[in-house]
């Protein structure tokens, strides 16, 4: 799978929330089905496997490369995908 264009896909068809207070609220809220971290993301919650029972799958990027795989002009730490709309990037659980 290319995981740049799962997240681009998701972040086009589906929804998802960026940055780290939104993917820590959609995480309590029980909203969140993944959250992808950036590998500089500062959260050190975020960087286990799981946060509040949510799998978290660590980019291999860094936020700014996160950030332009989502199609964002902007740095992204984290990025929490609550519908995954035409994506597969949730069978990036099993990695």
């Amino acid at each position: 799978m290319d995981l740049n264009r799962a997240i681009r896909l998701a972040v086009n068809t589906g929804q998802t929330v960026s940055g780290i207070k939104e993917s820590r609220s959609a995480a309590e809220k029980k909203k969140a089905k993944l959250i992808i971290t950036a590998i500089n993301c500062p959260d050190l919650e975020l960087k286990r496997k799981k946060f509040r029972g949510v799998q978290i799958y660590p980019f291999k990027g860094n936020n700014h490369e996160l950030g332009s795989a989502a199609g964002k002009p902007f740095a992204i730490s984290a990025l929490t995908v609550i519908e995954p709309g035409e994506s597969n990037i949730l069978s990036v659980r099993e990695d």
